[in-house]
């Protein structure tokens, strides 16, 4: 089977898009594991179909590295946003539905793009982490230094912790800088660090409000560069109105055949 792919990323966290609106496609997770592959395929973080859906622009799904479909994806969000524009689906909003629901989304004139991601309800406090679900759900471990974090190591051990089987969790190791935040994650299904992670960042910004409430606006440092979390707070255990905000770039297209 030969597929024509287009390759993406957001700050580091790249993925492949593929327009299946005539819902043509049928893969399989081996042979998603296998595109995503960085010796064998394409190479990825996770790969994307976009698919027709009544009363909205377009459906996302999204799949792991390992083949497995995910949940929310917030980097994925503003690529397969930037992905309907150049498929001339959408101008420069876009009205979407994922895994987790109903998403809207914005293309700026800096060509950043603004994702609403889903409202959190509940997050769990402990002394030196966080428990939260930003569309994906997440663990945010506070460290003094980040950059000398263990990030794959304590990252993969708290990800196959007995208590957050079956599905595991994502593992975010943040640093406070001021009022912005540095931040590096240990994504499950890639089972490894990657340059950043939007349901992360926006995970990790909540966090660090604590239980003060009002409006946010945090700047986050990943590997792969800055993204800005907003969000309202009207209690210190749930937050609306989020948005993720940055860069979602196209790479390349071309063409790759598949067993």
């Amino acid at each position: 089977m030969k597929l024509h792919f287009y390759k993406y990323q957001g700050t580091g966290n790249d993925f492949i898009l593929l327009d299946n609106r005539k819902k043509e496609l049928q893969l399989n997770s081996r042979q998603i594991a296998m595109l995503c592959d960085r010796h064998r395929g394409i190479g990825a973080d996770g790969l994307m179909l976009l698919e027709d859906k009544k009363g909205y622009d377009f459906h996302m799904v999204y799949y792991n590295a390992d083949g497995n479909e995910s949940s929310m994806c917030g980097n994925g969000g503003r690529c397969i946003t930037a992905f309907a524009q150049r498929l001339g689906i959408i101008s420069t909003h876009a009205s979407f539905t994922a895994i987790d629901g109903v998403h809207k989304a914005s293309i700026n004139d800096n060509d950043t793009i603004t994702l609403h991601m889903s409202d959190v309800n509940g997050i769990d406090t402990y002394t030196d982490y966080c428990l939260l679900n930003t569309g994906s759900p997440h663990y945010v471990k506070w460290v003094a230094d980040v950059q000398n974090a263990a990030v794959v190591a304590e990252g993969r051990a708290i990800r196959h912790r007995h208590d957050f089987e079956p599905n595991g969790i994502n593992v975010n190791f943040v640093q406070r800088d001021g009022d912005n935040l540095i931040v590096r994650t240990y994504e499950r299904g890639v089972e490894d660090e990657t340059l950043s992670c939007g349901t992360g960042v926006t995970a990790s910004a909540i966090a660090a409000s604590g239980a003060e409430t009002g409006y946010f606006d945090t700047r986050i440092q990943t590997p792969g560069g800055i993204l800005e979390v907003t969000f309202m707070k009207n209690g210190p255990a749930s937050a609306e109105q989020v948005t993720l905000r940055g860069a979602a770039e196209f790479v390349f297209e071309g063409d790759i055949s598949i067993s």
